[in-house]
């Protein structure tokens, strides 16, 4: 089989591979069609039977040597590697048929008197089969034709993403000058105008202006997303109405786009396990079929009618040509390419071809809480006070010791410190507790901020702060404890709103039978309100980040094969260790580099896109292994000629080579239906 690029660029247009193959079908199928002319004259009342002798047979030779020895070398140079490599496949069965037709008509050409009586017809001639060597070669490469052209069609989307990427970006200057450049020239740090209608020239940050932001082409979503300051921006995007100001934060092979093309290429090249089926078959199929010829040609060389050798040559050809495996080498393959491209489109990635396949097995999903069912932008909602200290002053302390801090709920802190213009203050000894909460000095004060679990590591005692706490998380928030100087100095309430789409992704995954699994670091209270909304049956809370790995273990151990959801760098460990890791698009790097399926849009419906065509696909792949093994099963009888004792039937190599093409040409209608797979 042809390879394909690891990766796919604008500028790719057609396959050289295709456009080689074209050329050879059509100066192949030129000289073709008066060998068959030639050939058909014995079905006319009156002719004679065809020969090794006259004029004719010559006239054969001229029109079949081009088609066999030019239109037909790639087919032989990879039959000689499938013999030097010592790994049988179609083309060795191809390159066998072809050349035991061509040279056995040549041998008769310039060698008749070398063929005993058995090789003869009634006339005395020894049969010519230059137009099946001719045929046999202008059907397969017609079917290679169509073949490359299939799979040209899987990169289709991805090649039209690429295609409407900007080509150049307006950098500011320092002195506030506005220039146009070449997009390949934009670098990191980068201030870039984007006016109203134009596309977004690479990922980054809005840094000023309001607008709205098209980004269908890359998560399928048609709503536009409205863009603030802060907000992250997707290159090749459209901008709506507003003039924005962006950082360039990634460029070039860096940016969502073309991470995007990478993924799809690299999971186009990968093996579905189902694949080792077809591969177990193939090994012993192809070595089958040469001792399948071989019995073919001896059963009619010794009972078969007259001339009974060249009948075994017929059958034997045909019987190498139809059970060429094309059929079943493309049958999990093309499934795949086809597959990863629609996904790309509806917004999932698929890191590997495994995940298409373990994705529908899926019978547990464990789903952090933070970024994953809610937004991940979670606000400071409420703030309480020990007596001696001022809100203002909880907030100052908590903001200034969490600056330092990548946390989601350390952002929502400093955020609210930024609405309420509260002057921060530098801090010392920095400390983060995994899973626990901050330690460090702010203004010459020993100042902690974290769980209950901090608290009880540093022996203090929340008091009174306990039972607001608890309020606070029975309505959904979660409590961030404060301490100063070893005392409790306030409590904060922090707020993260449930996704829009999650209830309807859960209650979907709930009715497909799935075990829904809440797996937090939050408080149990705080979790069950969450699940309590969204209609969760199960939840694990107040777990640290190292024991989500023991929680995804523990339902492997009970038989469950699992699937963890999650967007964090905590989570990376146990979507890693999960049987289908899937990661938020709009989390870290890390978590969608330990998944095998990514959501670029962030939201939980993209799970039931993704099983959806999970089993579509595999689904698509079964009925190609049938049709490609249901169809050797039928069809090498059906060449040797188990027809002839009772209908007097026997099958043309050149119809052979027709109905190999078409199992093939079935195989590849059948796996771009999935392309028109709703999910």
């Amino acid at each position: 089989m042809a390879l394909e690029p690891r990766t796919i660029s604008a500028g790719d247009r057609e396959n050289p591979e295709l456009v080689d193959m074209r050329r050879r079908f059509a100066v192949s199928a030129v000289l073709s069609v008066p060998l068959l002319v030639i050939a058909m004259r014995d079905l006319l009342p009156g002719s004679a039977g065809m020969g090794a002798s006259g004029v004719l047979p010559w006239v054969e030779l001229a029109l079949a040597t081009p088609v066999v020895v030019w239109g037909g070398w790639p087919f032989f140079v990879r039959f000689a590697q499938s013999i030097r490599n010592r790994s049988l496949n179609m083309f060795t069965l191809i390159g066998l048929g072809v050349a035991v037709a061509y040279f056995y008509s040549l041998a008769a050409i310039f060698f008749p008197g070398l063929f005993p009586a058995s090789f003869r017809d009634a006339s005395g001639h020894v049969g010519l089969y230059f137009e099946a060597a001719a045929i046999i070669v202008t059907l397969v490469l017609l079917g290679q034709v169509l073949e490359l052209k299939a799979r040209s069609q899987t990169g289709a989307a991805i090649r039209a993403l690429l295609d409407l990427a900007p080509k150049t970006a307006r950098r500011i200057e320092q002195g506030g000058a506005e220039v146009d450049i070449p997009l390949d020239q934009v670098q990191v740090g980068d201030r870039l105008r984007v006016r109203p209608g134009e596309k977004i020239p690479v990922d980054g940050s809005v840094v000023e202006g309001h607008t709205a932001v098209d980004e269908s082409m890359v998560t399928g979503e048609p709503i536009p997303v409205e863009k603030n300051a802060g907000d992250r921006l997707i290159g090749s995007t459209v901008n709506g109405t507003g003039s924005v100001v962006l950082t360039a934060e990634r460029v070039g092979a860096e940016t969502m786009l073309s991470q995007i093309v990478r993924l799809v290429s690299e999971a186009q090249r990968t093996r579905a396990p189902i694949q080792k089926l077809a591969d177990l078959v193939a090994g012993y199929f192809v070595p089958i079929v040469i001792a399948v010829a071989v019995i073919t040609f001896g059963v009619w060389a010794f009972a078969g009618p007259d001339p009974r050798m060249a009948h075994g040559l017929v059958n034997a050809v045909a019987v190498l040509i139809i059970a060429c495996p094309c059929a079943l080498g493309l049958a999990t393959p093309m499934s795949i390419m086809v597959a990863t491209g629609k996904a790309a489109k509806a917004g999932v990635l698929f890191r590997n071809a495994e995940a298409i396949e373990s994705l529908r097995k899926v019978d547990t999903l464990v789903m952090d809480k933070t970024g994953t069912i809610t937004e991940g932008k979670p606000r400071v909602a409420e703030i309480l006070a020990q007596p001696g200290f001022e809100e203002a002053e909880v907030l100052r302390l908590a903001a200034s010791l969490e600056r330092g801090s990548e946390h989601p709920l350390a952002a929502s802190i400093v955020a609210a410190a930024g609405e309420r213009q509260v002057r921060l203050e530098p801090v010392g000894d920095f400390q983060s507790r995994t899973g626990r909460g901050v330690s460090g000095r702010v203004a010459g004060r020993a100042v902690a901020l974290g769980n209950a679990a901090l608290l009880a590591e540093m022996g203090l005692d929340p008091a009174g702060l306990g039972a607001r706490a608890e309020d606070m998380r029975s309505r959904g928030q979660t409590a961030v404890f404060l301490a100063v100087d070893g005392k409790m100095a306030g409590i904060l309430g922090i707020a993260d709103p449930i996704k829009k789409t999650s209830p309807e992704a859960i209650g979907h995954l709930r009715a497909e039978g799935i075990r829904v699994v809440m797996l937090t670091g939050d408080s149990k209270t705080t979790a069950n309100a969450v699940a309590k909304e969204l209609g969760i049956d199960e939840v694990v809370a107040e777990v640290l980040p190292e024991d989500k790995v023991n929680v995804i273990k523990r339902y492997q151990a009970e038989g469950r094969f699992v699937a963890m959801a999650g967007d964090g760098v905590n989570d990376a460990p146990a979507l890693a260790q999960a049987q289908v890791g899937i990661a938020m698009g709009t989390g870290t790097d890390v978590a969608m580099e330990s998944a095998g399926v990514t959501l670029l849009r962030g939201d939980l419906l993209g799970i039931v896109r993704a099983r959806s065509l999970s089993r579509a696909t595999m689904r698509n792949i079964k009925q190609n292994l049938f049709f490609a093994f249901v169809y050797n099963v039928l069809g090498i009888p059906i060449a040797g000629g188990v027809l002839y004792p009772f209908f007097g039937v026997l099958l043309s190599p050149m119809i052979a080579a027709a109905a190999m093409s078409f199992s093939s040409v079935s195989v590849i209608g059948n796996s771009l239906r999935l392309s028109r797979t709703k999910v």
